[in-house]
């Protein structure tokens, strides 16, 4: 689960932040409204912990944003207004939850997971790409009926793919999603490859369509026929397409 906290107090967001990754969730940190902004024109999150009073703006315009946009994710307030009248405003114009400061991880943590179990209740818990099924709930995953020994990383990752089918996903947009903004402040992304290789080799020949796209990224295919994959020689593995490394050489295909 990816998780967006909006909130401009340093130590309060690292503290959350902290706790969640143990939690496995991938935690992302905007501390502006103009941040928050930016985060949600171009990125995804299941849940959104928004501050309402941030240094360029109030919560409450980010949480109309979302709203106005029509956005999947579940919000959670975490403000230091208490009186009543703050928290019915916000719950008013869309928030799902909302929490007064200060207060305890563990209950902040319990709340999300509520958020969310709403939100799933809302959409179909399946994912169906081909013979490949995914409980989203439970994050169980069958092929043709029998279970997929994943890594939490490797579920996430098919999940992505599906979820974008056909479109092409960058190796940072990979590596984001998977790990989080802080991935755009190092140099070696590379530990990509390693999961995409282990995704691949665990999923049967026949149920696994990832496409390598020369010097840009990887899709998976839904079509049932083979793509026409331009600028790269590519050859045929059942179900699988990938470049040749010698036209590829930028961009390594595991």
């Amino acid at each position: 689960m990816k998780i967006l906290i909006v909130e401009d107090h340093k130590e309060l967001a690292s503290n959350i932040t902290d706790y969640l990754r143990k939690e496995d969730y991938v935690c992302e940190v905007a501390s502006t409204k103009e941040e928050a902004d930016e985060k949600i024109d171009f990125f995804e999150y299941d849940c959104i912990l928004l501050d309402l009073m941030l240094p360029d703006g109030s919560g409450l315009e980010v949480l109309r944003e979302i709203k106005h946009k029509k956005l999947a994710a579940g919000i959670i307030i975490i403000s230091a207004k208490d009186s009543l009248d703050h928290k019915l405003e916000g719950l008013e114009e869309g928030a799902d939850d909302y929490m007064t400061k200060p207060f305890a991880l563990p209950e902040l943590h319990a709340r999300i997971k509520a958020v969310s179990r709403r939100k799933t209740q809302e959409v179909d818990h399946a994912l169906v790409f081909n013979e490949i099924k995914i409980d989203l709930e439970s994050k169980e995953c069958l092929i043709a009926g029998k279970p997929l020994n994943l890594t939490r990383k490797e579920l996430n990752l098919l999940i992505f793919f599906i979820s974008n089918e056909n479109r092409m996903l960058s190796k940072q947009a990979i590596a984001g999603h998977l790990w989080g903004d802080y991935t755009y402040s190092i140099d070696n992304i590379d530990f990509v490859y390693q999961h995409l290789k282990n995704l691949r080799k665990k999923l049967p020949m026949r149920a696994e369509k990832i496409i390598c796209i020369p010097y840009t990224g990887w899709a998976i295919n839904g079509r049932t026929h083979e793509p026409q994959l331009p600028f790269c020689q590519s050859f045929y593995h059942p179900g699988i397409y990938r470049a040749s490394s010698r036209v590829c050489d930028s961009l390594l295909c595991v």
